[in-house]
């Protein structure tokens, strides 16, 4: 079980540097790609509307991840204190003793 858990976290903590340099790397990326070649004619400039809308897009999706943290965090502490009450009252509680049996 150690072992799962070890795997999980790199595991979760490659995807976290994943989405990090994914989000540095993306609004450039899709700029230079959309380049119109050979500098000619556009309507607008295609690269800094790119820039500009991924640059929005990852903002909120910052912020919605950091309101989701938050908003999991509270009912993660919830639910842990929950279940330690839970285990104290069942602690508190002890079995009735056992009766002597007839034979003995």
């Amino acid at each position: 079980m150690n072992t799962a858990k070890t795997l999980f976290n790199f595991v979760l903590a490659g995807a976290l540097l994943g989405i990090v340099v994914a989000s540095l790397v993306g609004p450039a990326f899709l700029g230079w790609y959309n380049e119109t070649p050979f500098a000619t004619q556009t309507v607008c400039n295609l690269p800094q509307v790119i820039r500009g809308t991924t640059s929005s897009l990852l903002t909120y999706q910052a912020i919605g991840a950091g309101i989701g943290a938050l908003v999991m965090l509270i009912l993660g502490v919830l639910f842990v204190r929950r279940a330690g009450r839970r285990a104290r009252e069942q602690a508190g509680t002890t079995p009735p003793p056992a009766t002597p049996s007839a034979t003995a």
